[in-house]
This record gives C-alpha cells, structure tokens and sequence, in this order.
C-alpha cells in the first residue's frame, strides 16, 4: 500500500471522529426498494448478471495439496470441479461430460488420476483433454481435440483462487483494483489455509451482507464485543466503481490488541492500517476480509435460495502460524461475533416480506450499502431492470480513484 494511501486512511477516520455532520455536499440517499430483496424476476437477473459474471472466491492452494486433489464446488449452482494438474496448475472445469452431460465425480473431494464418465466411459486427463471414447468406430469424423472438458475461468490472488463463469470478465487482478496492491506488502504467497466452516442462515444473502458493509450496528448488536474495541463514529470509506470497498474503523485505545491474537506471529511487513486498525474490505460482490497482520477471515455469502443464504468463513495466517495453539479460541471467538450479526436475520427477511416494508432508508455511515447496489444496477444494466426497482446513481461524485 502506498504511503500516501495509507495517510490518508488515517486522515479520514480522524476527520470522520470530529465531524458533527456529513461532508458539505453529501446528498440524500433515495430510499432502496424493498422488493429488491424479494422480487422473484429481480432476483433472476441478479443471479444472471451478478453470481454469473463476477470473480467469486473458491479455495485457497493448500486445498488442492497434491496433482490430481480436487473439489467440486458449487456455490453459484453450476456443478464446477477445481483440481490441481500434473504441471501443478490449478484449473476449474464444469462437472459435465462432453457426451451426455453426465456427472464425472460425485465426491465433494478426492484424489485421482483423471476423469471417467461412468455413464458411457468417456475419459479426460486432469488437464481436461478427452483421451478414451468407447466404440469411437460409432463416432464417424470425431475430433475428440474439440470436445475436451469445458473450462471456467480460474485466477488466482497469492494462493487464493477465484471463479469466473464469464468467459468475456476482465482478469482478476483488473476486476479486484485496488485492493492486490493494497496488499502487496502481505506476502500473499506464503498465506496459508487454516480452517473453513459454513453457517445456513434463513434470508436473502444481502440481508446478512449488508450488515457487514457498516459499523452503525455496532452498539446495538455487540456492545459486548466489538462495540468494546472499535470506535464506529471513526469509520472511513473508500468507494471505488468497480463495486469494490474498503472501511476502516479506528480501535478505541492505540494500545488496543485482540487478546485471541496475542503471541501469534505477524507478517512483519504489514502495513501499520492492518496492524493497527480494523481494515475491513469487500472484494465486489460477496467477500468481506478483515485484513490482519497475524491472521485473515474471509466471509464469503452466497444465495441458496430467495430466502437462504449461506456464509463460508475461512482463515488464513503467515505461513509458520497456521498451526498456532491459539487458533481454536481465535475462531471461536470470531463465531460468537457472527451469532450476534446473524440473530435477527431470520425475523428481518419475514419484515421485508410483509407489507410494512417498503425500502431501505440509508444513512451516510451507511453509503457501502447503497454502492454496493448501485454496483449491481451498473452490472444489470439499468435498462434491464423495471423502473420502479432501479437505484438512482447518487455517488459518482464520492467515488476514490483505483
């Protein structure tokens, strides 16, 4: 992260502890249709235009240990198998033979030389190159060069490794600016995988994901535990229009540090934001990290249906820290703060669903919200969505430049 970056992160949440009211200029929000979050046809072409064409976090590297380790992942609905080549390159594939679209594993996770259709025997090496067809004599001219498995779009960020059902999506890096260079000084490739878990949650997934676009919740949510540590009337924005965001929130006491987290290592050339301060970031559409020096969650959310969502939560350290002994309570403490978040979630889908629910009124602390929808409306395309459940662009004016 440039040094000048990192000033003025520290210079916005300064100004944003002294302010008694929002910036000269800051317009009114508009109020956010509820339907947006129940309309059946809206909901269509979010997961059309949204969940289909967006770069969406998979797995880390060290899920995938040895050639020919897989899993098959299928968080945007498409059955997709990513597994590590010979040549130890990680590639993504749809689970979908080229005869009959017959499935080609069943495990969500294995080791194994190649693919074999066990419908009709069809074989693909790790790579995706169609290798065996049975009775090929009934196949008159086949090129089996042209029916290899169809590949997915699979970048990777350090040893994170992304999907992108979009063939035409812009590379990772281009889609995620600026975030990779923020994180240049975190010596992404030697971040290691520490432990995943997954939490259904009765709501559309933006229910819960708009909670952890903002810190006004704070007092009322974990006045017990995150409110004790974080300053919310510090929190500092930075808006960027690729839907990308970053939120940070000054610690209460400099001296602050997270006892779960004491004693561990650190990545020593941390920049002082992620060491110092809660450095939050949402890789657009549905990551949020927390960026620390000695440890980084990702939460990712993700749609199961209208009205179920599920959110993954993995955790990564500096590489000689992944077994450290104070892992179990440092994750156990970060679930009792998810409980918290998630504890009215159920009863605030019933509330948007009813008729006293008309729209979202939005205050300035909670603008991430409303660029995040606005980042969808741009991903749609205004035209593409009814009138009556658009977001009117409102901060063009506010966005920082990448």
């Amino acid at each position: 992260m440039q040094q000048a970056t990192e000033q003025a992160l520290f210079d916005g949440m300064a100004a944003e502890t002294a302010r008694d009211t929002p910036p000269p200029g800051f317009p009114a929000l508009p109020m956010i249709p509820g339907a947006r979050y129940t309309d059946p046809a809206f909901l269509a072409l979010e997961e059309r235009f949204l969940w289909k064409r967006s770069w969406l976090y998979a797995l880390h590297a060290d899920e995938l240990p040895r050639p020919g380790s897989y899993r098959l992942w299928r968080r945007t609905g498409s059955p997709i198998i990513i597994v590590r080549g010979r040549d130890d390159r990680i590639r993504a594939f749809y689970n979908t033979c080229r005869h009959r679209g017959a499935p080609l594993v069943a495990d969500g996770q294995g080791e194994t030389r190649g693919f074999f259709c066990r419908y009709h025997g069809w074989t693909y090496t790790l790579e995706g190159k169609l290798t065996a067809v049975r009775e090929k004599r009934d196949f008159p001219g086949m090129d089996t060069s042209c029916l290899g498995l169809s590949e997915v779009r699979c970048e990777q960020l350090g040893h994170w490794v992304f999907i992108n059902e979009d063939p035409e999506a812009p590379p990772l890096t281009e889609a995620l600016a600026p975030i990779p260079e923020h994180l240049a000084e975190m010596q992404l490739e030697r971040i290691r995988h520490v432990h995943s878990a997954s939490f259904e949650v009765a709501c559309n997934v933006k229910i819960l994901l708009d909670a952890f676009l903002e810190t006004y919740h704070l007092k009322s949510i974990h006045p017990q535990t995150v409110d004790r540590f974080l300053e919310s009337r510090g929190t500092f924005h930075l808006l960027w229009d690729n839907g990308n965001s970053l939120m940070v929130t000054p610690h209460r006491r400099e001296d602050w540090e997270d006892p779960g987290a004491v004693g561990m290592p650190a990545i020593d050339t941390a920049p002082r934001i992620f060491a110092e301060q809660n450095a939050s970031y949402n890789l657009y559409p549905n990551l949020i990290t927390p960026i620390s020096a000695t440890g980084i969650p990702f939460l990712t959310f993700w749609p199961k249906g209208p009205r179920d969502m599920i959110v993954d939560v993995h955790w990564f350290a500096p590489e000689g820290a992944h077994g450290h002994e104070l892992w179990p309570t440092r994750i156990s403490n970060f679930v009792r703060i998810l409980e918290e978040d998630t504890q009215f979630a159920p009863q605030i889908q019933e509330s948007v669903e009813s008729g006293g629910f008309r729209g979202m009124v939005l205050s300035y602390q909670e603008r991430r919200i409303y660029h995040w929808h606005e980042a969808l409306d741009r991903r749609i395309g205004r035209d593409n969505i009814p009138e009556a459940l658009r977001v009117r662009p409102m901060l063009g004016d506010w966005m920082s430049a990448a």
